[in-house]
């Protein structure tokens, strides 16, 4: 488990942070140090599995920013069976939110745009590939992919810069994220 970034990632936002989280209370701290340090949820990139955006994020839960991210990947999943108006117009009302109901996957932020450009055909099992795309290798590619196979949200961030990046690998492990790493 590196605790430190590899190689020449940390220069100006082209490392990666992430960790995996097993209950909303712990993802919803870590997206607030996000937050505090001025990044946006179209900065976050965050993968779970439906049903962890049901029992997480579902009708009986407390509104929150985190939430309506995941709520966002669940409008497109809800649109894919609908007419080419309704799919078109929920794409466009949360930019780059993917739901995967084939998959059983709800995928948020830059990683969602990469998916989604790959084409659903190219998504089976290309969970990984995206997360190596991200930056991560691929063996703790495969780690977070069974996180969210077992329930768990995995959230990743590009820090802008060093202090970033150490600051949330810090904040990650307080709200009691596991695999949290920098690369």
């Amino acid at each position: 488990m590196g605790n430190s970034s590899t190689g020449d990632s940390s220069v100006g936002g082209s490392s990666y942070t992430a960790g995996s989280f097993s209950d909303r209370a712990s993802a919803e701290g870590a997206y607030q140090s996000l937050a505090a340090r001025g990044y946006h949820k179209d900065d976050v990139n965050l993968v779970m599995s439906e049903d962890a955006r049901k029992r997480h994020f579902g009708d009986d839960t407390v509104e929150t920013e985190l939430g309506d991210k995941a709520m966002e990947g669940a409008g497109v999943g809800s649109a894919i069976g609908g007419t080419a108006g309704a799919i078109i117009g929920a794409i466009a009302a949360i930019g780059t939110s993917v739901a995967l109901p084939g998959l059983g996957l709800v995928i948020a932020g830059p990683i969602a745009a990469a998916l989604a450009g790959a084409g659903a055909g190219g998504l089976t099992g290309g969970l990984v590939g995206a997360l190596v795309g991200s930056g991560i290798p691929e063996e703790h590619a495969a780690e977070y992919e069974s996180d969210v196979k077992d329930g768990n949200i995995v959230m990743g961030v590009r820090p802008r810069n060093e202090e970033d990046a150490r600051y949330f690998e810090e904040e990650f492990r307080r709200h009691n994220g596991d695999k949290v790493r920098r690369y």
